[in-house]
């Protein structure tokens, strides 16, 4: 039994907005199949764009970064989360204004960009503090923030991601360079930009004009959460760092609309999964016993997935789930959820 009947889950929409961390590449190195999905969607004529929380690269530099990886993409298709934050800035606040920036060069480059002026400290007088992610930002950067936070600067976060995939394992984000500064202050950013905030998406959407959008996100609470508030389908795939258990207990505001093990699923309908699935199919089923979730029967593991989010989702708490058959001790094995 196939996990999508009839057609390619692709042939459904005119664009899809991939997320980039977790989906098309790790770090600086092609997730397997990524290059080969996006060159097949390019060679069918399909519209593609890429929105990523990730303010450490200018647009044309992950448009660049991309194509050396064997993936063509032109700036104009990247949305970052450094660029619109400095969007909001300069709507904000007349030009020439000094803002504290907190992050990577790529994000001082936009806000200079839109006519502002960067600084690197308080005593500049900033009239924000806009914070993004950066590998060398250190404690002396959140120490003059929050003395510009403190002295009346807005501030902005161009996102709130706790951790950033690598190739050995998640490490830690801006979000947890913001959740620092937001304890050091006892307050929350005056705003944040990027996903799950729909603007990116929002933006990626109206570009395309006439047609559905399906979002491709590795991230249940930034990619998934963001696609929903955007009142758009999303696809998860698992090569970032959302797993199943984490989709099993995952609230209704960060529940795809499909799920896959990678961008294979875009095109055979054998590879992805609506969810949540009916209680019983694929030759799968469930029971509640014990306050646990006890799978029985045979079949394909992305089938026993869909029976398993529209049981897990039916419940509160989250329930343990166990096999009850062979076959489900292996499909359960496959999905990560035993040990």
């Amino acid at each position: 039994m196939s996990g999508i009947a009839g057609d390619r889950l692709v042939d459904g929409y005119s664009l899809v907005v991939f997320d980039l961390d977790g989906v098309i590449y790790l770090i600086d190195r092609p997730i397997p199949g990524a290059v080969e999905a996006v060159g097949r969607l390019h060679a069918e004529g399909r519209s593609v764009a890429y929105a990523t929380n990730n303010a450490s690269r200018r647009s044309s530099e992950v448009a660049d970064l991309l194509t050396g990886m064997g993936v063509p993409a032109s700036p104009h298709e990247v949305l970052t989360s450094a660029a619109a934050a400095a969007e909001l800035l300069r709507d904000r606040f007349p030009a020439g204004a000094p803002v504290l920036v907190v992050g990577a060069e790529a994000l001082r480059a936009e806000v200079r960009a839109v006519g502002l002026t960067p600084v690197t400290g308080a005593d500049g007088s900033p009239v924000a503090v806009v914070q993004g992610y950066g590998p060398q930002v250190g404690w002396v950067d959140l120490a003059e923030a929050a003395v510009a936070v403190r002295a009346g600067a807005t501030w902005i976060a161009t996102n709130t991601d706790r951790t950033l995939p690598s190739g050995r394992g998640p490490l830690p984000g801006n979000g947890s360079l913001v959740a620092a500064l937001r304890h050091a202050l006892d307050r929350a950013p005056d705003m944040v930009v990027g996903k799950p905030e729909p603007a990116l998406f929002a933006t990626a959407a109206r570009r395309a004009g006439q047609g559905r959008t399906l979002v491709v996100g590795d991230r249940l609470d930034t990619d998934i959460e963001g696609a929903r508030r955007a009142g758009l389908d999303s696809l998860l795939v698992l090569t970032g760092v959302s797993d199943v258990p984490e989709l099993l207990a995952a609230p209704q505001r960060r529940r795809p609309t499909y799920v896959a093990k990678d961008l294979a699923g875009l095109f055979d309908p054998a590879s992805v999964v609506a969810v949540p699935g009916k209680p019983e199919a694929g030759g799968w089923s469930t029971t509640v016993t014990g306050g646990g979730l006890e799978l029985r029967g045979a079949g394909r593991p992305l089938d026993a997935l869909a029976v398993l989010c529209a049981a897990a989702w039916s419940v509160e708490p989250t329930p343990d789930v166990r096999p009850g058959t062979p076959e489900a001790e292996r499909a359960l094995e496959a999905l990560g959820l035993r040990a």
